[in-house]
C-alpha cells in the first residue's frame, strides 16, 4: 500500500508540501499498534462497496486519534487508501482508467480547499465521498454527476416532472479552473451519455442544488461571466435564504470571523458578497432545473 499511496501523490500531482505531511502521517499510522485496525477498516470496503461509509469514517477518526494524527489529515489518507480498491471496482465494472482518475480528482481539490480554510492538508468534509466512492457519483470534465429521483412535481415549458422523474444531479467542484462554457457543454455531453439509459424516453434532465444558484448572484457577476452563464442555464424553482453567513467560506475560501475586512474581495462575485455582509443582507442557496438538448 505504500508504494501505491506515493505513486497517487505523483499521479496527481499533489504539492510537495502535502506529500511530506500526508506520507508522514501514513507512516505513523501503519507503523503503529492501531494498523491493523486500519488494515481492517480498508478490508470491510474491499469486501463490500456499499460497507456503511459513516461507519468507517468514525472509526477512522479513533484510528487519528490513537495516533495523534489531525483528523483531516487521517481522513485524506483514508480516502487515498481506499481509492486503491476503488480502481479495481472500476476495472470490475468495465470503467476505463479515465473516469476513476477524473473522478479521485476530486480528493486533491478538497486537499487544497482545507489548505485555504483550515491550514491543514487533508479534508474536513470526507462523508462527502460516500457516493464516490460507491460508484454513484462520477466526474466528467468539470462537472461530476450522480443519478437521482427529482422527489417532487414541476411542469414547465412542456415538460413535466414528478417525484420519481429520472434526474442527473450536477455538483461543481473546486477546480482552482475557470469553468468556461466549453468545459460546461462537454460535461453535460458526456454525463448524459453515460446516463442515458437511465432516462429512456424520459428528457434528459440536470439539477443543482447549490449557493451558487442564489438568484441575486446575478446582480454583481458580468451577464458575459462563465458563472451567470451556468446559472442561465438554470430554472430556479426554489431559493431561499441562510440564518448566518456560516457557508460564505465556500466562496471565500476562509471562514468569517465576524469581520468582513479579513475575507479576500479579489473577484466581483466576491466583493459583491462582502458589501451584503457589511450592510446586512442575507446570502442564499438556489435548486434548479435544466432540460439538457444536445445542439
Amino acid at each position: 500500500m505504500k508504494k501505491y499511496f506515493v505513486d497517487f501523490l505523483e499521479k496527481f500531482s499533489y504539492p510537495e508540501a502535502a506529500k511530506v505531511v500526508l506520507i508522514h502521517a501514513f507512516d505513523t499510522i501503519t507503523n503503529n499498534e492501531v494498523y491493523e485496525e486500519f488494515l481492517a477498516i480498508l478490508k470491510k470496503y474491499e469486501e463490500n462497496m456499499r460497507y456503511d461509509f459513516k461507519s468507517m469514517l468514525g472509526d477512522m477518526k479513533e484510528v487519528s486519534i490513537k495516533t495523534g494524527t489531525h483528523e483531516y489529515i487521517g481522513n485524506m489518507v483514508f480516502l487515498i487508501c481506499l481509492s486503491k480498491y476503488l480502481q479495481q471496482y472500476y476495472k470490475n465494472a468495465g470503467l476505463d482508467e479515465k473516469m476513476w482518475f477524473e473522478t479521485m480528482c476530486d480528493l486533491k481539490w478538497k486537499l487544497l480547499e482545507c489548505k485555504e480554510v483550515y491550514n491543514i492538508w487533508g479534508t474536513f468534509v470526507p462523508w462527502w465521498y460516500d457516493r464516490f466512492f460507491n460508484m454513484e457519483r462520477f466526474c466528467f470534465g468539470k462537472l461530476q454527476f450522480e443519478l437521482d429521483r427529482f422527489g417532487r412535481e414541476y411542469e414547465k415549458n412542456g415538460i413535466s416532472l414528478n417525484p420519481e422523474s429520472p434526474v442527473l444531479n450536477v455538483h461543481i467542484p473546486r477546480t482552482g479552473e475557470k469553468l468556461d462554457r466549453e468545459s460546461m457543454l462537454r460535461a453535460y455531453k458526456r454525463g448524459s451519455e453515460f446516463f442515458k439509459d437511465a432516462f429512456g424516453d424520459n428528457p434528459m434532465v440536470f439539477v443543482c442544488y447549490s449557493w451558487l444558484l442564489f438568484p441575486r448572484n446575478k446582480e454583481v457577476l458580468s451577464e458575459q461571466s462563465n458563472l451567470y452563464l451556468f446559472m442561465s442555464d438554470y430554472d430556479i424553482y426554489e431559493y431561499g435564504e441562510y440564518k448566518d453567513y456560516g457557508q460564505v467560506w465556500r466562496l471565500f475560501d476562509v471562514q468569517y470571523d465576524g469581520n468582513v475586512e479579513h475575507l479576500p474581495q479579489n473577484t466581483s462575485l466576491r466583493r459583491g458578497y462582502a458589501d451584503w455582509i457589511r450592510t446586512g443582507q442575507k446570502t442564499g442557496w438556489g435548486k434548479g432545473v435544466f432540460v439538457y438538448k444536445e445542439n
